[in-house]
């Protein structure tokens, strides 16, 4: 006599057939809330500098400093820093005892494409007494000569640095130096940067910046 109901092999399948079923539609939901995910919202715009200590990120201030930072985000953009380094170091064991004493690492491209670095037109200066941004730990500011001369080069404050600000020690037009931004994770990358071995203030050897690039 024939057996009612469906026949266990098909049972069989069709619940293979069920689970293969949620798991695909768990997968697609997972793929699809993921790649639906919104990014990051950041009220400034951050960069991440990457080296070969670790990661460095950086919020920007472009409402108090707009020349500054559009023009730094125009070289992160353009791919200036591929293959950059931190090449310099300020700290208590390499700058002149009667001179004012800074305490940063420097980088940028000066010491991998000084050809390009010599190229870019300067920037104007926008001192700390415009922008209202102090030099502090952390604090990224740019490099300069004179006012208005400062380009793709950067530097990262390991404390406070008042001398580096509008009316400052540091430099004799006492015009200060262009804060843009400042470390807000991996400050302890920086300070691993400022303990590598330096001679006459140029790190030996200097620290590879894969690149820089916005988050």
């Amino acid at each position: 006599m024939e057996q009612q109901g469906m026949p266990v092999y098909s049972k069989i399948k069709m619940q293979q057939w069920k689970f293969v079923m949620r798991v695909g539609f768990l997968l697609s939901f997972i793929i699809l809330f993921y790649g639906c995910k919104s990014e990051k919202h950041y009220t400034h715009p951050h960069v991440q500098i990457e080296t070969t200590l670790g990661y460095i990120e950086v919020e920007l201030y472009p409402e108090k400093a707009p020349k500054t930072v559009a023009a730094f985000l125009s070289y992160v953009d353009s791919g200036y820093y591929k293959r950059a380094n931190f090449y310099r170091v300020l700290n208590d064991l390499n700058q002149p005892i009667n001179a004012p004493k800074t305490e940063l690492v420097q980088g940028g491209i000066w010491k991998t494409n000084n050809q390009l670095a010599t190229s870019v037109p300067g920037i104007p200066h926008e001192s700390t007494q415009q922008t209202g941004l102090k030099h502090e730990a952390g604090t990224v500011s740019l490099a300069r000569m004179a006012p208005g001369t400062a380009g793709t080069e950067f530097f990262i404050c390991m404390e406070q640095e008042p001398g580096l600000d509008y009316g400052g020690a540091n430099m004799d037009d006492k015009q200060g130096f262009a804060v843009f931004g400042k470390v807000v994770k991996g400050m302890d990358i920086v300070e691993k940067i400022y303990n590598s071995s330096d001679y006459n203030q140029y790190l030996d050897p200097p620290v590879v910046i894969f690149n820089i690039r916005r988050l």
